[in-house]
């Protein structure tokens, strides 16, 4: 259980009632993989293998925007954003998705860090602890979010070292819009794994709902460095740049997240699209605007946006 996604515009979602979605996956390259399917704008988690081919399912998930985690042994870990919902799915409810992946888009040595090595701190966590942990993810899975905010903290309490565990505190207190909580969870978390990505990109990202913006930009910046072909990373600094006013430098990560992960679930095409307007662009503007539909047709304002996508194009 290791999220990482933060950023200010999360778009909510209202669920089309308790519909229930199929998703049949495909992996490019081909091959077993551990995939993980994690909620967006709403705590949820799941998780599953794909066969030697690459196919892997998940069933009963609720429309939404999910981010798909790959871990191929040898490769490392790979991520994307895909939508799920009424846009995507035929009439049958079912989603067929191909995750199609490239070379730099695995991160090799970090993800394999947290995963095959073991900080002398993290030792000292008890396996109360980490069971709680376990059973957290659990909780998320079933939409039980009170249950795996409860076991999370109890983790925490029994071993306040814990960085995974404070880092999941954030982010479910951020996707519930509690973004002082999250901030200080995020803070907690990297004070106790100063070398983890993963509370370091949160931080820069509820640092901008919390209006530090100069930490924000610090923070962000940070975490481009380390994985300068991840999304999240490049799409977080792009905003960053944006509502400090630097345009240039915002249409540049901005443009590089949209490159890696189109979809993404920061939705760079939207700001992209505004600076564009600003600065009088209106062609530029509206295919931002088009692009951004392609790939998440089920926006609540998708209809919008297609009024404002015509008035450019006049």
């Amino acid at each position: 259980m290791f999220r990482f996604w933060l950023v200010t515009m999360l778009a909510v979602r209202a669920l089309a009632g308790e519909a229930r979605y199929q998703v049949s996956g495909r992996l490019a390259p081909e091959g077993r993989a551990e995939v993980t399917v994690f909620g967006v704008s709403t705590p949820f988690e799941a998780q599953t293998e794909s066969d030697e081919n690459g196919r892997f399912h998940f069933k009963n998930l609720r429309a939404g925007t999910f981010t798909f985690a790959v871990y191929m042994p040898g490769r490392g870990e790979a991520r994307q954003t895909a939508d799920v919902g009424p846009g995507t799915a035929g009439s049958r409810r079912r989603v067929n998705l191909t995750l199609q992946f490239k070379d730099s888009d695995f991160v090799y040595g970090d993800a394999l860090r947290r995963r095959d090595s073991v900080s002398t701190r993290q030792l000292t966590i008890p396996e109360a602890a980490t069971r709680e942990y376990r059973e957290a993810a659990k909780d998320l899975q079933k939409h039980d979010v009170a249950q795996a905010t409860k076991r999370l903290q109890h983790a925490v309490d029994l071993a306040p070292q814990f960085a995974d565990a404070w880092n999941e505190l954030g982010i479910i207190a951020y996707q519930t819009q509690q973004y002082d909580r999250a901030e200080q969870c995020f803070r907690t978390a990297l004070a106790q794994d100063h070398k983890a990505w993963e509370p370091l990109v949160n931080l820069g990202g509820v640092l901008m709902n919390t209006h530090k913006l100069d930490e924000a930009l610090m923070y962000n910046q940070d975490a481009v460095l380390i994985r300068p072909n991840d999304a999240l990373a490049n799409s977080q600094l792009g905003m960053a740049y944006f509502v400090t006013g630097n345009f240039d430098l915002a249409v540049k990560y901005l443009e590089i997240a949209r490159r890696i992960d189109p979809a993404h679930f920061s939705h760079p095409q939207l700001v992209l699209a505004e600076i564009h307007l600003r600065r009088g662009e209106n062609a530029a503007a509206a295919d931002a605007l088009e692009d951004f539909l392609r790939h998440d047709p089920d926006y609540p304002t998708a209809e919008k946006i297609r009024e404002t996508i015509a008035k450019l194009r006049k």
